[in-house]
């Protein structure tokens, strides 16, 4: 018997557009042979089937028609940024007994704070750029920021898609940087710059195994792989990354070890960038984009595998919980 699946997508954030288009592409790419689809969004606090007035019964995360009461067996989180990325859905689907996809509250949670994650990852000798953490109510000293040097980069705390981000090349950009960050979030991460390649691996759970797909190296047009280069082609995107056998799999390690060591479940993006071939933690994607635009799709079809194969291990891991 077919399985119906809630795709939840949009969302009330910077990112919701990202959401969107994610969720149509994972639509799009699973079996409908095996799944009865249907993509719910978040618009205003409420959940709708999309393109129609009908609400989503919270009680139950049901959905109620004139005609037909449809119960889900999973919900497919496609939602970047709050509520899903930080937890707060995971917490809901956990209360009231609902299969999803993807990490758990905790790791969700922790994970979304790029400092949290940083100071997890500190402890297992993930290399790492140095960073401060600011926060909206306590004042900053200029000084400690700058003994970082010059460049930096000055980012949103719990944000993606590069939303906020400003990388600061003298004293005087310093202040305005952090003001726009926290237009964002409420905490805002400085941290100093790294020079060298970026690059991105995604990784999931394939019959109780990790399996890490192959490696893209990020060549943006831009200062740093902004909105603009991850979403409107302004980058280009090499998969497999250009590097020798032994630096790959020195990422593909570390990206295995990241995504042990935090908990992860589903499919998950790493980003790193190469300094004299050690690779450098940026961050941890929880719920990373599946757009036409993006990255794992890319690697995915490098692996020699499909989208929609990806998708069935993805559902069958979070099935079987």
């Amino acid at each position: 018997m077919k399985k119906n699946i809630a795709i939840v997508t949009g969302g009330d954030v910077a990112e919701r557009n990202v959401s969107l288009q994610s969720a149509k592409n994972i639509a799009l790419e699973m079996d409908k042979n095996k799944y009865n689809l249907f993509i719910i969004e978040l618009n205003k606090g409420k959940f709708t089937l999309q393109g129609t007035d009908y609400l989503i019964d919270l009680n139950d995360f049901s959905l109620r028609t004139e005609t037909n009461h449809t119960t889900f067996d999973l919900v497919y989180l496609m939602l970047h940024g709050h509520p899903a990325e930080d937890g707060n859905l995971q917490g809901y689907f956990n209360l009231i007994g609902m299969p999803f996809t993807g990490c758990s509250l905790f790791t969700s949670a922790i994970t979304f704070g790029k400092q949290a994650t940083k100071d997890i990852l500190k402890k297992y000798h993930i290399p790492m750029a140095e960073s401060i953490l600011l926060t909206q109510n306590t004042t900053w000293n200029e000084e400690e920021l700058l003994s970082l040097g010059l460049p930096l980069f000055v980012k949103p705390n719990k944000n993606g898609s590069s939303f906020g981000v400003s990388k600061v090349k003298s004293k005087n950009e310093l202040s305005e940087a952090i003001t726009m960050a926290f237009q964002y979030d409420d905490e805002v991460v400085v941290e100093a710059f790294l020079s060298g390649p970026e690059f991105s691996n995604g990784v999931f759970r394939k019959d109780n195994g990790v399996e890490v797909l192959p490696i893209t190296e990020i060549i943006s047009e831009n200062e740093f792989f902004d909105y603009k280069a991850k979403y409107e082609n302004q980058s280009q995107e090499i998969t497999p990354a250009r590097l020798p056998e032994d630096l790959t799999a020195k990422c593909k390690a570390q990206t295995k070890l990241i995504y042990e060591v935090l908990g992860c479940r589903g499919v998950v993006r790493v980003d790193s960038i190469c300094v004299d071939g050690t690779f450098y933690f940026l961050e941890v994607n929880t719920i990373p984009g599946m757009s036409n635009a993006s990255i794992i799709p890319q690697q995915v079809k490098s692996q020699g595998m499909t989208v929609s194969e990806l998708l069935d291990h993805v559902i069958n891991e979070a099935l079987n919980a």
